[in-house]
């Protein structure tokens, strides 16, 4: 298969070299378009009133083109003027840190697989459970074996696969499931610090409480030791409002 590789952790990033050498080891033709520097949790935010550079990357054993925007840049970029051709398919990963439930929304490695999605490409994104990995072989081994399996002409069109590495070597992960996104959503405060000069800064943390996380869903399962699949669908609609609005005697 011809594959379009992106990523938001840049194109330096551990997880995108393993992904890389995964799939090339397992015969695909590889197209890497990926930021230069790190766009994590940037969404799907696309550049508007700012150039887009490119810098070529041409090493010993890797091949690829940085750009100086978002995950969703890349692949728009990718796409329409820099590849030269339409891939059979678009893979963004693996990225630093699990993407489930409400991270689906303010992910730039989603967001990435999505903008292949809505440009009429199946769509596959590829995430680990920890934010410092440092050595994903066998991950994106196993991604390429999975992208052999799966018979991406008969998904739906818009669809993309969301796929979760938990923080363990692959002899120990528990096998695959399919399932459904957990709906809980963080517990966010920042932390106030003090900068070298004396000014405050602040910073973002937060947790999902386990006790918000329901059984058989995404980030449970990943934290049981699963990997976790699951299809993803950007229609935001909520139909069964929209009908009681429809009531309504404006």
């Amino acid at each position: 298969m011809k594959i379009l590789l992106t990523n938001d952790d840049g194109i330096q990033a551990v997880g995108l070299r393993s992904l890389y050498h995964g799939l090339k080891r397992a015969g695909h033709e590889v197209h890497v378009v990926a930021p230069v520097t790190e766009m994590s949790a940037v969404g799907h935010a696309v550049t508007l009133a700012a150039p887009l550079r490119v810098k070529e990357f041409d090493e010993k054993d890797f091949r690829g083109q940085g750009v100086s925007g978002t995950p969703a840049d890349c692949v728009k970029l990718g796409l329409a003027t820099l590849l030269g051709f339409r891939p059979d398919l678009v893979v963004s990963g693996i990225n630093a840190g699990a993407n489930v439930g409400v991270d689906i929304l303010y992910s730039g490695t989603v967001s990435a697989a999505t903008e292949g999605a809505l440009m009429g490409l199946p769509a596959l994104a590829v995430s680990y459970d920890s934010f410092a990995p440092s050595d994903l072989a066998a991950q994106g081994d196993y991604t390429a074996c999975f992208v052999n399996k799966v018979d991406w002409g008969a998904l739906p069109r818009h669809c993309v696969l969301n796929l979760n590495f938990p923080a363990l070597p692959m002899g120990e992960v528990r096998g695959l499931k399919v399932c459904p996104q957990t709906r809980a959503a963080y517990d966010d405060w920042y932390d106030e610090r003090i900068d070298p000069r004396g000014r405050k800064y602040y910073w973002l943390t937060g947790v999902i409480p386990p006790e918000r996380v329901s059984p058989g869903k995404d980030r449970a399962l990943l934290t049981e030791g699963y990997m976790t699949l699951t299809p993803l669908r950007f229609d935001f609609t909520d139909h069964e409002t929209m009908q009681r609005l429809a009531s309504l005697p404006f």
